[in-house]
């Protein structure tokens, strides 16, 4: 699927639906799915680009992290999301990024680094897809490597349970990931597998204090 023209468009044009989407978002947070947010204003605060990732409970996590950013949000998302056309069209109007996980997709790669020169903050969930269990185990390394090349700031979010109709769900933003020793051993497996690493343990530590998902 093309992703050439995703980021372009957006510093043209802003979304139709992003908007719609948003306020969609305040409703159903505030009411129906109720989600606090601890650490919001780190968030909010954003300017510039930054990479957002997330643990991944449910397919409305992404609403979440971008609802309390200033910035329209650009999603990196898996390419099966796309069912059909007309979804396809509404994703894409919602800056979405389709990846293939299952290969090195150099296309979604190149455009997640136009989005960080963009100044644009990516949102991305590095388990590829939703897990209940063994929180930030399995990463894919595609993650790694757009945050080592693209030099962002890496903000971890956690999510304490999955949304349910009337059940409260907590969001807790947590520091940014240190990373810039990594940098300067270069780009490479390694040091792509000691940013996962470092990943992994930034959410074992917010699933003991904060309590697991």
């Amino acid at each position: 699927m093309a992703t050439e023209g995703i980021v372009k468009e957006e510093k043209e044009k802003k979304s139709i639906l992003y908007p719609v989407a948003r306020g969609f978002a305040a409703v159903l947070f505030s009411i129906f799915m109720p989600v606090r947010y601890h650490g919001a204003e780190k968030l909010r605060q954003l300017s510039g680009a930054c990479v957002l990732i997330s643990n991944h409970l449910h397919a409305l996590d992404p609403l979440i992290l971008a609802k309390p950013v200033k910035q329209q949000c650009i999603f990196l998302a898996k390419k099966e999301l796309a069912v059909n056309r007309f979804i396809q069209w509404v994703l894409t109007d919602l800056h979405c990024i389709f990846v293939d996980r299952h290969n090195t997709d150099m296309e979604a790669m190149r455009a997640c680094m136009r989005v960080i020169r963009n100044g644009q903050p990516l949102v991305i969930f590095p388990e590829g897809t939703r897990h209940h269990e063994g929180q930030m185990e399995q990463i894919e390394n595609g993650t790694s490597l757009i945050v080592l090349r693209g030099k962002a700031p890496l903000i971890p979010i956690y999510l304490d349970r999955p949304l349910k109709f009337f059940r409260r769900v907590n969001a807790y933003v947590g520091e940014p990931i240190e990373f810039e020793d990594l940098t300067k051993q270069g780009v490479n497996v390694e040091t792509c597998e000691k940013l996962n690493q470092r990943m992994r343990e930034t959410y074992r530590q917010m699933a003991a204090k904060f309590g697991k998902a």
